[in-house]
């Protein structure tokens, strides 16, 4: 497994992928959709968004978000138009 974007990421990286694999292998492709690991993916994408604004890369992502957004799904279309 590879590290990640910050050194004090990387441990949490490893946790969420090896529960991740285990699930996907075990679970998901015998039909068991039901999500796990949801609670180590919370904590590692916390840590990876802090070291982003730590570096300032945060503020790259959402300018180049800007200049160039994602297309939008039909739940946020739907969201935005009964907003």
């Amino acid at each position: 497994m590879s590290s990640s974007v910050g050194a004090n990421c990387t441990e949490l990286k490893q946790n969420y992928d090896t529960c991740f694999n285990k699930w996907y292998s075990e679970k998901f492709l015998k039909g068991d959709t039901t999500p796990e690991c949801e609670d180590l993916f919370k904590d590692y994408r916390a840590c990876v968004m802090s070291t982003l604004k730590e570096k300032g890369i945060d503020k790259l992502l959402d300018d180049s978000r800007k200049e160039a957004p994602f297309p939008a799904t039909e739940q946020q279309k739907q969201t935005d138009s009964s907003a």
